[in-house]
């Protein structure tokens, strides 16, 4: 049976920075998924990302390959801060970072996963085995659909999940009711109404609070000392969700998570507000207290906070409802190996170099937010992922499997880094 040290499951952003890394270090790896697949299928075309330019990227030792290097290859506008970016560029230079830094990987998906004397059993979707003496979860967003329970009880011929449209095209000409007040929510609701759907959105939010744009692009010494920009923000807030995720681990776990939760909460774009506001019905304040399907046509009850109820009708609802990890929805994993993961909340415990309460099982992106914070929830927190994660493998890496040249490398690095200490 075929074998390596470390397998990755997952090729967006997080994977692939992780292989590119393991890749320059030696490590004995292969990869397992469709690159960007998550953007490229999940996420409607046309959209634009939320992060700014210079956060939107993957990365390799040394960032050599970001986001504005690809633009400027292919004479695409760029800017660091205040231009968003198309999700389809930034989905083809994920494609491009793949084929130049990580070439050996393959496209079959991982259908079973559970442990064995040697680590770790994977089967593929083509029906191969192999052993892996580690693994690493970069499984990304789309098993963790969070579908409100009445809505799913309609059945997809009536209501879906956002990551479940690709384009909106089909909708021309009928009633849609986007439930969710974030990115997603109005991204949707704006590419609807540009489609020709006739679009409302409902939300529990009071009001619908759009991000402000960028003011400053040149920002002097003392504007960035006042409020910093990071790659998932502006502010000392994030500036420290950034930039320590170690130190966000120590805190109490009734902390960490409520952050997780509430810093940078659901929120659309500033550059989408001129699409949607005066276009597109906005019903604030009202749950979804019954839904149900009458006469070919869903009926949704709605109640605000004072009480008062009201009804709405549509062809289809989408809801845009985000996000939300629960280890059992990783139906690939062995229910053993399920069972063995410390987890609270159903997100597991990790330490901080990633690995969970089963010795070399590994999680990152989505996944660890609840450990390493908010920063874990973007594409930016690849880099602090990559780095930190390919460092601890590299170190314990199988020497079995090392070519003689790629031992010396690894050897030469730990004496460095013993000298440096």
């Amino acid at each position: 049976m075929a074998k390596c040290d470390v397998a990755i499951i997952g090729a967006g952003p997080y994977g692939l920075s992780i292989a590119a890394h393991l890749k320059a270090q030696g490590v004995d790896f292969r990869i397992f998924g469709h690159p960007m697949h998550t953007w490229l299928a999940h996420m409607p075309k046309g959209m634009k990302l939320k992060s700014e330019g210079f956060a939107s990227c993957l990365y390799d030792p040394g960032s050599t390959f970001p986001l504005e290097a690809y633009c400027r290859e292919k004479g695409i506008p760029y800017a660091h801060i205040g231009l968003p970016v198309p999700l389809d560029v930034f989905a083809s230079y994920g494609l491009e970072f793949q084929r130049r830094f990580v070439p050996r990987l393959e496209t079959n998906l991982v259908t079973s996963l559970r442990r064995s004397p040697e680590g770790f059993r994977l089967g593929l979707d083509d029906g191969r085995s192999l052993t892996a003496r580690r693994v690493v979860m970069a499984v990304g967003l789309t098993h963790y659909e969070n579908m409100p329970a009445n809505l799913a009880a309609l059945g997809e011929s009536f209501a879906t999940h956002s990551a479940r449209h690709n384009t909106v095209d089909q909708f021309n000409g009928r009633e849609v009711i986007v439930v969710g007040a974030g990115a997603s929510a109005l991204d949707l609701a704006a590419l609807l109404y540009q489609a020709g759907a006739k679009v409302q959105v409902v939300a529990r939010k009071p009001v619908i609070r759009f991000h402000d744009p960028p003011d400053n692009l040149k920002p002097s010494l003392i504007d960035r000392l006042r409020t910093p920009m990071t790659g998932i923000g502006p502010g000392w807030k994030l500036f420290w969700c950034a930039n320590a995720p170690l130190v966000f681990r120590k805190m109490p776990q009734e902390f960490r998570f409520e952050k997780v939760r509430t810093v940078l909460g659901p929120a659309p774009c500033w550059f989408i507000k001129e699409q949607v506001v005066g276009k597109i019905p906005l019903n604030v304040d009202v749950r979804v207290t019954e839904a149900k399907v009458l006469n070919g046509r869903v009926s949704l009850q709605l109640t605000d906070s004072r009480g008062t109820q009201s009804t709405l009708m549509a062809d289809h609802i989408i809801a845009a409802t985000g996000y939300k990890v629960d280890l059992r929805r990783l139906t690939f994993m062995d229910s053993d190996l399920q069972s063995a993961i410390l987890s609270a909340e159903q997100t597991p415990v990790l330490s901080a170099n990633f690995e969970s309460t089963v010795p070399g099982l590994y999680f990152v992106g989505t996944s660890a937010a609840n450990t390493f914070g908010p920063l874990l929830r973007f594409a930016f927190g690849a880099g602090f992922t990559a780095q930190r994660l390919s460092r601890h493998l590299a170190k314990s890496a199988d020497r079995s499997s090392m070519s003689s040249s790629q031992k010396e490398r690894t050897e030469s690095r730990e004496q460095d880094e013993v000298a440096v200490r």
